[in-house]
């Protein structure tokens, strides 16, 4: 039997993840000009809800730093030492989920004013729509994301342990992976429908523009692409991902898995971010538009996009129990 190589596609392709997870949370961590943001809005209540959220919100950015860091440096010490022992592989993975549920809780300052807002919306009695909005696009988004995301992530991580059966991680890393696509299925259908509130619905496919007195129709296919990817597309990935789980909570060891089904979900959730990149690359230009400022300037999960570097080469993994299988 021939040996296997060290270097392969599959673990490349992981540590490129890594490291473009580091480097987009390096970024993310530096870049300050948040700072002051409440008081160039000219102060006021608003201002203190900017101060909070921002605070809380770079609270958990550190802890998200940290994952990022204690994460490359495993894997460094991984492609040098060609080994890793079982237990320091837990270890690992364990603070770092712990740390990227704290990032994600350092998110509840916005899902509690969201919260409140539509308290105060319900209680002053207003529109039907406007309740909705509230609670489709505030409500429900930060909830899950600030609350519902970092427990099932804090329970995978107390579910990881060395001595005992993989059936309990597996089972809810499929469910927090789920919930993940979930949460950027609500988020960003939000956004677009927060775009959409404020440009009016003929902007997903075409910005109405005045030049000298003279209206202009610039058609964006892009946008009409990305609003379908977004508010369809995802949510069919997280149904999908919801039916693999479902299939998969029995299963008892990595290589029982159905990596099929896991490459379609992998794919899928990168070639989500990489297209809303690329399409701003080729195809927006200049044009700084709404969906772009959102979706690129305010986005701490761009790095993502590299996960088709994992899913590609995990197509065409075989597990130790398949190649026995085959020989």
């Amino acid at each position: 039997m021939a040996e296997q190589k060290f270097f392969t596609p599959l673990k490349v392709g992981l540590l490129v993840v890594l490291v473009s997870y580091f480097l987009f949370t390096l970024h993310a961590m530096f870049t300050l000009s948040w700072i002051g943001e409440w008081n160039r809005i000219g102060g006021g209540s608003f201002a203190t809800v900017i101060l909070t959220e921002d605070i809380s919100a770079t609270i958990g950015l550190v802890f998200r730093f940290a994952a990022s860091i204690l994460a490359l440096a495993a894997i460094g010490i991984y492609f040098a030492k060609k080994n890793l022992s079982k237990l320091t592989v837990y270890k690992v993975a364990r603070w770092v989920l712990v740390f990227e549920g704290i990032y994600w809780l350092g998110l509840i300052a916005t899902a509690g004013y969201s919260v409140q807002s539509f308290g105060l919306s319900l209680f002053h009695q207003r529109s039907l729509f406007t309740l909705l909005y509230s609670l489709l696009v505030g409500v429900i988004p930060t909830v899950v994301e600030a609350i519902i995301l970092p427990i099932s992530l804090f329970i995978l991580a107390f579910k990881l342990n060395p001595n005992k059966t993989l059936r309990p991680p597996i089972k809810w890393g499929l469910i927090t992976g789920t919930i993940y696509i979930m949460v950027f299925w609500l988020i960003n259908t939000s956004i677009w429908l927060s775009v959409v509130r404020g440009k009016g619905i003929e902007y997903i496919w075409v910005e109405v523009t005045q030049v000298n007195g003279v209206q202009n129709l610039i058609p964006h296919p892009e946008h009409l692409v990305s609003f379908i990817t977004t508010a369809f597309g995802l949510l069919a990935l997280t149904i999908y991902s919801v039916y693999v789980t479902k299939k998969s909570t029995q299963t008892e060891t990595w290589q029982d898995l159905k990596f099929g089904a896991i490459v379609v979900i992998i794919l899928g959730l990168g070639m989500y971010f990489l297209w809303n990149y690329v399409s701003w690359v080729f195809f927006a230009g200049n044009t700084w538009n709404d969906w772009y400022a959102w979706f690129l300037g305010h986005n701490m999960d761009l790095w993502m996009m590299s996960l088709p570097l994992v899913g590609l080469p995990l197509y065409f993994y075989k597990s130790p129990k398949q190649t026995s299988e085959v020989h």
